[in-house]
């Protein structure tokens, strides 16, 4: 309970910092003499003073504002970083300290392929670390693999392109973060549709108990909007491929909100997105019937000189609609992951432990939020968005 007190009256304290050191207050005495009576063991290596002071001088010393990134950068904190893709699973510590899970690194350069553990970057990212393999030579910058041409010791980077001048980048094939967790949800929907098939097909016909109740409303879910977008007659063609990309969005998101397992973020890698978007435009051209060309080529009850404007949009929608699909996944998935890391790494920013009473809470109701709705309902709008485009494609045209 002290402990409980002691944060809580550093928070306000801190927050109060600007407008008392302004009036010459010397709070710094009048905290370290509150302490004092209370526990100085569990506060022996923090100077609440010298924090105070550093920070008051620091405020009246500045003659500018600092950006959010020219802050991020000097406390080493960037969110964006902790969201994209990577090489291994970092699970925590930073350098020699941090503990990660190494993931194995294929390469095809002009001598062929390449392999070995990411571990041999030694956790590293900044281009120190030189692996030599085959009588070449690679390092690992911002997650990209470079192979430094003959006789360079380290990488040199266009200060305008951001382009390697001494380096060239072979094609990476890496099992990645990313693919591992493809991997990983692809086993767990695996293992809970067979499971729920099992049930169905040992159990006598009662209501589903286990795994099977809890997957069955969610499959109905998908069957009545799948129903009413694309048709009673057709829906059932489809249903495999709805279900299976409702459920592996749903689970990648779920699975990228789990902490300290290196901060997944699958379903916020554009190219995952991407790749599902690309499958629903696949089927929705496939399986698309005269009408659905006509009503574009030829817009009924339009003078056709009004044709030359409309048909190219109408062309360029059905490209549209992918697109949407995309982004709106990535975004949204990766907005909330930003939301999150920012909010907490306000804390290590600021180098201010009284932001924590803000901070954590805020991020763990972003975070509640994300694992009851946002997980879902991006799975739901994704699936849902899929079948309306499928639905309009397989239409019959008779009204």
């Amino acid at each position: 309970m002290k402990n409980l007190l002691k944060v809580l009256f550093i928070s306000v304290l801190l927050f109060s910092t600007h407008s008392t050191s302004a009036k010459g207050v010397d709070v710094g005495k009048s905290v370290n003499e509150f302490f004092e009576g209370i526990s100085k063991e569990s506060f022996k290596d923090f100077d609440l003073e010298k924090e105070i002071n550093e920070r008051t001088k620091k405020k009246s010393s500045s003659k500018h504002h600092e950006s959010a990134e020219e802050v991020e950068e000097e406390a080493g904190f960037d969110p964006v970083h902790h969201v994209i893709d990577a090489h291994d699973i970092h699970l925590w510590g930073e350098g020699h300290e941090s503990m990660s899970v190494p993931l194995p690194i294929l390469l095809w350069t002009e001598n062929g392929l390449v392999t070995f553990m990411s571990s041999e970057f030694e956790h590293k990212d900044d281009g120190s670390v030189i692996v030599s393999k085959n009588g070449m030579s690679f390092v690992k910058i911002h997650e990209k693999i470079y192979q430094l041409n003959s006789g360079a010791h380290e990488l040199h980077l266009n200060h305008e392109t951001h382009a390697p001048e001494n380096a060239i980048m072979p094609l990476d094939f890496s099992i990645t973060k990313v693919v591992v967790a493809i991997f990983l949800v692809a086993f767990i929907m695996i293992f809970v549709f067979k499971a729920s098939a099992k049930k169905y097909k040992t159990s006598k016909p009662e209501a589903p108990r286990g795994i099977a109740a809890w997957m069955e409303p969610l499959v109905l879910f998908v069957r009545d909007f799948a129903k009413e977008n694309i048709g009673e007659a057709k829906y059932m063609k489809f249903m495999p491929y709805l279900l299976t990309v409702f459920f592996f969005i749903w689970f990648g998101n779920l699975l990228g909100l789990i902490p300290f397992i290196g901060g997944i973020n699958m379903t916020g890698n554009i190219s995952i997105t991407l790749t599902l978007a690309m499958f629903t435009l696949f089927i929705q051209i496939v399986h698309s019937k005269w009408a659905f060309w006509k009503h574009m080529l030829m817009p009924p009850g339009v003078p056709w000189p009004i044709w030359f404007i409309l048909v190219p949009i109408e062309l360029i929608g059905v490209l549209i609609k992918p697109a949407a699909l995309t982004i709106r996944l990535f975004a949204n998935i990766t907005a909330g992951h930003i939301i999150v890391l920012s909010i907490i790494g306000i804390i290590f920013t600021t180098h201010n432990i009284g932001w924590a009473g803000l901070s954590v809470p805020l991020a763990l109701f972003i975070s509640v939020l994300e694992v009851t709705l946002v997980a879902f309902l991006q799975a739901f709008i994704f699936t849902m968005l899929s079948a309306m485009f499928i639905g309009a494609a397989v239409d019959d045209g008779h009204h």
